[in-house]
Order: C-alpha cells, then structure tokens, then sequence
C-alpha cells in the first residue's frame, strides 16, 4: 500500500538540518580559531618526544617517541629549581594581589570614595603601561634597598604590576552584587571588613578565580622583569631558565620544547578547572562598570 503525501506538510530534509545547524560562520570561525591555537601546542609537545634528529623534520608525529629531552632538562640543567622558583614567585604574588585587590576593589566600587574616578583611570593606565619602560627604574630600586637576586623582589614587582588589572576586575564584579546584602549586614552591625569577608567574598568567588588566574599566569610567564631582576641561576624563574638553555654554540631544541611542556601544564590545568568560574567572572564583570 502506497501513502500518498499530505501537500499541507512542508518537505523538511531531516538529516540535513543538523549539518546545516552547525555550519555556520560562528562555528566554522571558532573552529578556526581553535586550530590556530591548538596546533602550535601539538607542535610543542610532539617536539618534545623527539630525537636530536627528528626535531629538524617537519613530520607531525615522532617516529620513534622518547623521554630524553625531558630527563635531559631535569637532569642537564636546574629546571627543578627553576619550576620551585615560579611557583614560590607565582602563588605568593597572587595571593597578596587577591589579598590586596578585594579590599581596593570593594573600596572603589562600593564605598564613597573622593576621586574615584580619577583613581581608577590611574590604575588602567598603569595596568597599559609597558613593562620595558619599567625595567630600568625597578633595577635601580631593587639594587638600592638590595633585593636583587631575591623571590621578594620580584614579588614585589610583579604584585605592583598586577594590582591594577586585578583591582578593575574585583570593583567592576562587586557593583553587580546587590547592596541590599550589605545594609543587612551593617544593621546587624558588622564592620566593613566582616562585611566583605563574610557577605561579599563568598558572592565573588568567580571574580576571585578570575584575577587569580590571570595574576598567575602573569607571574608565571613573566620574562623581562625576571631577566633583569635575577641574574643567579638560583633565582631564576622558568622563561629565563628556558631562554638560557645549550651554549654559545649548540641549541638544545628538543629539550627547549620538552621545558616549555612542562611548563605550560600548570596553566592548562588551571584553565580546565576554573574555566567557567573565569568565564562567569568576566561576565559578570561586564555588566556594570
């Protein structure tokens, strides 16, 4: 028996809709862009699993994949050094920006302060300033109060550097916390920082996942500042301990790539794990200002 179609009924490709959903210029764009990202990280790390030899082609995946260059960089060179000094520099950095940046973050966006708006134009402006122009004046502060060679000079540097950055993202999330929360509190008379302790921070933790993560990823893979700031081995940080691998005449390219693998996987890590608190931190961040 044959069933006659109802003409009322539009003939709707059914298998084509979903292709045809998904091919679309915002997708085929992200995708883009996601490949332009992802293969310069593959490249990286199948290098690192290569031999001397390998390294030289251009074959995406290694032919015979070995741990050489990664023992190499441990063993030839101070990398474990290197990897202590960034994470002390990097999570101390980021906590007194945290610790500093709430406190600066709520005063400007919550309490009446006189100039406020000239404050925080002074802070985008020393967030925008390059770092180059900075370098010399910090040497010639850090060689006269002796904190060269030091963790704490370079904290001190990279907290100064960041702050600003930190303190736009901490106010602009806090002015889209209700202030009813507040006036509770302060009728119940709790002061100003148990206010902030206990009613704002917990309703600003994405906004606190945001600026962490971006203070550290800034300490972590700052290179000027610690090139000229540290000039001991044993101070170094991990870009000025990579950019200082072989000699004068030989260039370890494998170990280099196997370095910067290692190097990068704090920072994926800490993107998989607080990607939507950071997402939803900069969005909430871009509601009100």
């Amino acid at each position: 028996m044959t069933t006659t179609p109802d003409p009322r009924t539009p003939s709707v490709p059914w298998r084509k809709r979903p292709a045809a959903r998904w091919l679309n210029g915002t997708n085929l764009a992200a995708l883009l862009v996601a490949l332009f990202v992802a293969l310069p990280l593959y490249w990286l790390v199948s290098s690192s699993f290569k031999s001397t030899t390998e390294v030289a082609t251009s074959d995406l995946f290694p032919h015979r994949p070995t741990g050489a260059n990664y023992s190499s960089a441990f063993s030839t060179y101070h990398f474990a050094t290197y990897i202590e000094n960034s994470v002390i520099v990097a999570v101390v950095t980021t906590v007194l920006v945290l610790a500093l940046g709430t406190f600066a973050g709520y005063a400007m966006g919550r309490l009446p302060v006189r100039g406020r708006g000239g404050i925080m134009v002074a802070l985008l402006m020393i967030s925008l300033f390059p770092t180059v122009a900075l370098v010399a004046p910090l040497y010639l502060l850090m060689r006269d109060v002796g904190w060269l060679n030091s963790y704490q000079g370079l904290i001190i540097a990279y907290t100064a550097l960041d702050l600003p950055f930190a303190i736009w993202i901490l106010r602009n999330y806090f002015l889209a916390i209700p202030k009813e929360m507040e006036e509770v509190a302060w009728m119940d008379g709790a002061s100003p920082v148990r206010t902030v302790v206990s009613i704002i921070l917990p309703q600003a933790l994405p906004g606190l996942f945001t600026a962490g993560v971006f203070t550290f990823v800034a300490a972590w893979t700052e290179f000027l500042v610690a090139l000229s700031l540290d000039s001991e081995d044993r101070y170094r940080t991990i870009p000025v301990g990579i950019a200082l691998f072989g000699g004068q005449y030989t260039t370890p390219y494998g170990t280099i790539f196997a370095a910067s693998a290692v190097a990068m996987f704090p920072i994926a890590l800490l993107v998989l794990i607080f990607r939507k608190a950071v997402v939803s931190g900069l969005t909430s961040g871009a509601v009100k200002g």
